[in-house]
């Protein structure tokens, strides 16, 4: 049988995937676990694929905002704003989650949910990593990608519950990770229905209508998917409600919390950084039963789009 998980070292990590996988999946097991239940769930920036220096769609969002500034320079109406363009992120970052959704709040709304995404997929097509120089959508982490498609190959439903936005993050999960729209959860602006010179349209308006962090994921999660997940993969303290609503269901449950420890090949980062601060999934994590990722130990290969 081929190895399911190439790009994975031969540690005790991913020998407790496959053990809990064929336990689940094996119908002569005490714990298996039928199909309609075996639900993955999964973060995207820095679980799924990279976030540092920065998110990826805040860099997005970023480059939209210095487009916007030279049409119109009044659209640069704060000192966030002004900072941003001018690509403070110290300023930026100091502000915490307000400076991010005021961002996020000048430069995707007042367009069509189609428009958006159609500029979201020229960004990803045109656009490069500062540090690695690949396409931000190649930048997605071939382990996990793997890990991916061996749950659904035993039968998983898979599904992104991440703090990025929704309306983003569709463009791109079908090819990068195989997973559909439908099962993309995340954070979402306002909307609003719309004819527009006879034509129904569904745009994006400011104001930020839910966001799918910290305790918001496993809320997210029971109102859209409607059943408790077994497996659940994250790599920050936003995580951890999920991870923790999760593993407490009764019955086989896998937490997998990845842990950025290679500033060789990726960036070394947990307690003290702003972008995936990890404390709580490190202090904790072990004494409820969840598997950490050393990133550095445990994966032979980084990005996707290495050779």
């Amino acid at each position: 049988m081929a190895d399911p998980l190439p790009s994975w070292s031969d540690t005790e990590v991913k020998s407790g995937i496959v053990a809990f996988v064929e336990t689940v999946t094996d119908p002569a097991s005490d714990d298996y676990v039928t199909p309609s239940d075996r639900i993955a769930v999964f973060d995207n920036d820095g679980t799924l694929w990279g976030e540092q220096p920065v998110y990826f769609q805040f860099i997005f969002a970023i480059d939209r905002l210095k487009t916007l500034a030279e049409a119109d320079p009044s659209v640069l109406s704060s000192d966030v704003l002004t900072a941003a363009a001018a690509g403070d992120m110290e300023t930026v970052l100091a502000g915490g989650h307000d400076a991010l959704f005021e961002i996020l709040n000048a430069t995707h709304s007042g367009m069509t949910v189609d428009a958006f995404q159609q500029e979201v997929a020229q960004w990803l097509e045109d656009t490069k990593h500062p540090d690695t120089g690949l396409p931000y959508d190649e930048m997605t982490y071939q382990p996990m990608v793997e890990l991916l498609r061996y749950l659904r190959d035993e039968g998983f439903k898979t599904y992104i519950v991440s703090g990025g936005g929704i309306h983003f993050m569709r463009v791109f999960a079908q090819e990068a990770y195989g997973i559909p729209p439908e099962q993309v959860l995340g954070t979402y602006t306002n909307t609003e229905y719309a004819m527009v010179d006879g034509e129904p349209v569904i745009s994006k308006v400011p104001g930020i209508a839910f966001v799918d962090d910290k305790e918001g994921k496993p809320i997210n999660i029971e109102r859209t998917i409607g059943r408790r997940p077994i497996f659940a993969g994250g790599n920050s303290d936003g995580d951890f409600a999920m991870l923790e609503w999760t593993t407490a269901g009764k019955g086989p449950r896998f937490g997998l919390l990845v842990h950025h420890t290679d500033g060789d090949r990726e960036y070394a980062y947990d307690r003290e950084s702003p972008i995936g601060r990890l404390v709580d999934g490190l202090d904790k994590g072990p004494g409820l039963g969840w598997t950490i990722v050393d990133m550095k130990q445990d994966w032979q290969r980084i990005y996707t789009g290495q050779n």
